[in-house]
């Protein structure tokens, strides 16, 4: 069960009234096995996106990263269509420069990688 900010992230998302630079990306729980579906910002590269495990700078990995790692295969749900992804993290240069690029369009990530010595996880998504 998400916590209650990202419930009712995911309920206006659903209602057609969340924001439409989200997806909601959909992981098995790496023990349990069970579903988690959590929002998070994107951005386009190559044949599908990416999306930043920062969880805002936390001296962690957010949960759906070390569920990616366990099973790759997800659901992304993008507002307009819902699909099967394969999550592949990226590394180094192609990781930098992925983080590069989403830092340059928003700050905010840069910021997050500054609170934190752990280094933000990128992760492609890429339609299976």
């Amino acid at each position: 069960m998400p916590n209650p900010y990202n419930q009712q992230i995911i309920d206006e998302f659903r209602a057609g009234r969340g924001h439409r630079e989200l997806i909601l990306l959909t992981t098995r729980g790496a023990r349990s096995g069970r579903p988690h579906t959590t929002p998070l910002g994107f951005r386009p590269y190559a044949s599908g996106i990416v999306v930043i495990a920062s969880a805002a700078g936390a001296p962690k990995n957010p949960d759906w990263f070390h569920n990616v790692l366990a099973d790759p295969r997800v659901t992304v749900d993008d507002g307009t269509r819902t699909y099967e992804a394969v999550a592949t993290p990226l590394a180094g240069a192609e990781r930098d420069r992925a983080f590069a690029e989403a830092a340059a369009d928003d700050p905010g990530w840069a910021d997050y990688q500054a609170r934190t010595t752990r280094i933000i996880p990128v992760v492609a998504l890429n339609p299976a």
